[in-house]
């Protein structure tokens, strides 16, 4: 017997297949019901939203930025001291000129043609072990070197010298430490005295400070510790885990790549090519920063 559609059999295994494929769905939305997993950074309800418990238009204009990145990342509001250092350590890192491999990967990405967010990506990917990446390396040599302090009672130079001679027995450098341009980061130098005036200083700033004179005592030069190493011993001495070290220098520094890819797009030709140090600053002379308020 034909139908509209061809012959019965052929109907009717078309019906089964549907069936199944239907019953199929239906035990695969009910299997996935079930497999729930959780989050415990933000809630989203109808008209809300609250992270890690503190609905965010409350946060708005009430919080800086800083101090809700603290809160997304730890869990809980920091205190006024951490969150001045988290402001701080935030704004250091924002941008550091046209010459560093994110800046020239996001300029190149940008200068083929591709949008700003996909720019900007290729831009963070740069960031690497040589490149924002000492950051997490420097935090674990510092939770190591004062974890070996409190359990043998020994002073901050002892373990120092102790440490670096380890490493460079291994062949490794101490990551944080030096910079291409740089021998007195101001950067380094603001992070050290805000840390001090907060009260916020102790064993993991003490243990930086003994790692460089180890350095220049093994050595014989100086290499002073750069911003990676400085945020690495404030993010110690607020208690952050080293795998977010190297988050929190992304987070600053897509500031400055949005800033390069928006001007390479509105000030250059396209597939130009770019040198990393062929080119010059014409932007406002320095000036003094004034007054907030």
């Amino acid at each position: 017997m034909e139908t509209p559609f061809g012959s019965t059999t052929a109907s009717h295994r078309w019906q089964t297949q549907s069936q199944l494929g239907t019953r199929m769905e239906a035990e695969t939305e009910e299997s996935m019901g079930e497999e729930k997993w959780c989050t415990a950074i933000t809630k989203i309800e109808p008209n809300k939203v609250a992270v890690r418990g503190y609905r965010i238009d409350e946060l708005m204009g009430r919080r800086s930025f800083g101090q809700v990145v603290y809160l997304a990342l730890k869990g809980e509001l920091p205190s006024e001291a951490h969150g001045k250092l988290m402001d701080a350590i935030l704004v250091s890192s924002v941008d550091h000129g046209a010459t560093p491999p994110s800046a020239l990967a996001a300029r190149t990405v940008a200068s083929g043609g591709a949008p700003l967010t996909t720019a900007v990506a290729a831009g963070i990917m740069a960031i690497n072990r040589h490149h924002g990446g000492a950051i997490e390396g420097c935090m674990q040599v510092l939770l190591e070197a004062v974890e070996r302090q409190r359990e043998s009672g020994r002073d901050a130079a002892t373990v120092a010298a102790e440490l670096l001679a380890e490493y460079r027995a291994q062949g490794k450098r101490l990551p944080g430490y030096g910079h291409r341009v740089h021998t007195d980061d101001p950067r380094t130098r603001r992070l050290f005295g805000l840390a001090e005036e907060l009260g916020v200083a102790g064993d993991y700033v003490q243990m930086a400070g003994a790692l460089r004179v180890a350095m220049r005592e093994a050595l014989g030069r100086d290499l002073p510790l750069n911003v990676d190493g400085a945020i690495a011993t404030v993010l110690c001495e607020m208690g952050f885990p080293p795998e977010l070290g190297n988050g929190l220098f992304a987070i600053s520094r897509t500031v400055g790549l949005v800033a390069h890819v928006y001007e390479e797009q509105t000030r250059e030709r396209p597939m130009r090519r770019i040198h990393p140090t062929a080119h010059e600053y014409d932007g406002p002379e320095e000036r003094p920063l004034p007054d907030s308020g």
